[in-house]
């Protein structure tokens, strides 16, 4: 071990504190006027870390040796936590991780958006924290003629081989080691980064959680699998519960996952799902949110603080996807407008709204705030679920420039989160927050959603200049 006077350099071996975690899970601790990450290093926790890399005014380390283990720690439930990079915060307790993703939530919102004093308990923070996962897809890679199927090791494309995945639904993870061997047991080349012969690619898995309903999905670069359709068949054969067998192609070499073309091998190319009271389709590149029961709840918030301040509102659901958010609210009696860019989403959705004789829910295709220009001058309510980097800036400038009464935003990053309600909720804004509400769509990871309802302060709101 070093002394405290020793500069920083790679391969030293210092005693580090922990004091916090950053938003990917890893501990942060301090040490000679240096910034220090470590993965799997906990809050008071004290370790013996080795330097690795320096990246500006901050070192990257590993852990070498818990010297005094954190109280909060626990054993992993998974035996690959310590490698995988899917689930960060495995070895910290549930009721940590808890206090952890508010106390971070709230800092946020303080640090980024000059937000205080907000008071945002966890939606359920007694929820399932295992097998709730209704998807998956995983990457494989035929290696020296192994077949390795698996999550990649943090920070890297190299995979972590697996049989199991403890947050997956139970009835996914029975899934995973048949399939594997099968797959194994073929001369199909398999590479999920392309850097040898177009084969396989992913194995995808998806379960209706409520009605029991199994899709299995491979995601290939090429179509040319010899007895693929065989396989699918025997799969067919084996699981009563197994509703098709997709082959989703994807030559492209590229970080996203699934391409635009889908073939049915077996069976249907599509699962039933029951959610909100509602039959929804889901199939191999359908966006749905992968915890079910969460997302039901999330949806309820909306639905009945909707129908609690405005209940013969005109709402917009803007990047509504397949209907989540749209259809329980038009089965509420809400007239709802679907706005989404995505045109199979939008397809989706109208025959979602079809198939439940929902006849008070439209959807539109095309840009958003093409849309919004048209749609927020006689519309009483504005429901948005944005992507990871938040409100696009004419999104946000067009709500500014016309706002609604109400203004609904889930969001799956405090960051962009905390930026966008500094316009809409600060000082200047036109809103205030009623409720904030997150909500542990991912337990065992750093990631969580937070539901914001907001009302605008008065209805004589001078409209900005979009």
């Amino acid at each position: 071990m070093t002394s405290s006077s020793d500069s920083p350099r790679p391969g030293l071996t210092i005693a580090v504190h922990g004091e916090d975690l950053d938003q990917q899970g890893r501990g942060i601790a301090r040490w000679n006027g240096w910034v220090i990450t470590v993965p799997e290093l906990l809050p008071g926790e004290l370790a013996s870390v080795q330097l690795l890399q320096r990246q500006r005014r901050q070192w990257h380390g590993k852990k070498i040796q818990s010297i005094e283990p954190s109280a909060d720690a626990r054993r992993p439930p998974c035996i690959l936590a310590h490698a995988c990079g899917g689930c960060t915060l495995q070895h910290l307790s549930v009721e940590a991780q808890n206090r952890w993703k508010q106390d971070h939530l709230h800092a946020t919102l303080h640090r980024i958006g000059g937000l205080t004093d907000l008071a945002a308990p966890l939606v359920s923070p007694e929820a399932q924290s295992l097998g709730y996962r209704n998807r998956a897809l995983i990457p494989l890679q035929r290696l020296e003629g192994e077949l390795r199927l698996g999550y990649y090791r943090r920070g890297s494309h190299r995979i972590v081989n697996l049989n199991h995945c403890p947050v997956l639904d139970p009835r996914l993870d029975a899934l995973i080691e048949p399939i594997k061997r099968d797959l194994s047991d073929t001369n199909w080349p398999m590479d999920s980064d392309l850097r040898g012969k177009p084969g396989l690619r992913h194995l995808g898995l998806r379960i209706g959680v409520r009605t029991g309903e199994l899709l299995i999905s491979l995601v290939s670069a090429t179509e040319h699998l010899p007895g693929l359709e065989q396989l699918a068949g025997q799969w067919m054969q084996r699981w009563p519960a197994l509703k098709g067998v997709t082959l989703n192609v994807q030559p492209k070499r590229s970080n996203t996952v699934l391409g635009a073309q889908t073939l049915c091998l077996q069976g249907q190319d599509v699962i039933e799902e029951s959610f909100c009271g509602l039959t929804l389709q889901l199939g191999t590149t359908t966006f749905f949110q992968v915890n079910t029961e969460r997302a039901e709840q999330v949806v309820t918030l909306i639905r009945d603080w909707i129908v609690g301040v405005a209940p013969s509102a005109n709402v917009i659901d803007a990047y509504c996807g397949i209907g989540t958010i749209a259809l329980p609210l038009a089965a509420a009696g809400l007239n709802v407008i679907g706005l989404e860019i995505n045109r199979a989403s939008v397809i989706q959705a109208q025959e979602n709204a079809r198939r439940n004789a929902l006849r008070t829910a439209t959807f539109l295709d095309g840009d958003v705030v093409d849309h919004l220009r048209q749609l927020l001058p006689i519309h009483q309510v504005l429901v948005v679920d944005p992507p990871r980097k938040g409100l696009a800036p004419d999104v946000l400038q067009m709500i500014l420039a016309i706002p609604p009464a109400f203004l609904i935003y889930q969001s799956c990053d405090p960051a962009t989160l905390a930026r966008d309600l500094q316009q809409l909720a600060g000082p200047d804004g036109p809103y205030r927050i009623e409720t904030i509400s997150p909500v542990d769509f991912f337990p065992q990871t750093s990631h969580l959603e937070c539901l914001v309802m907001m009302v605008r302060v008065s209805s004589e709101v001078r409209p900005r200049t979009a």
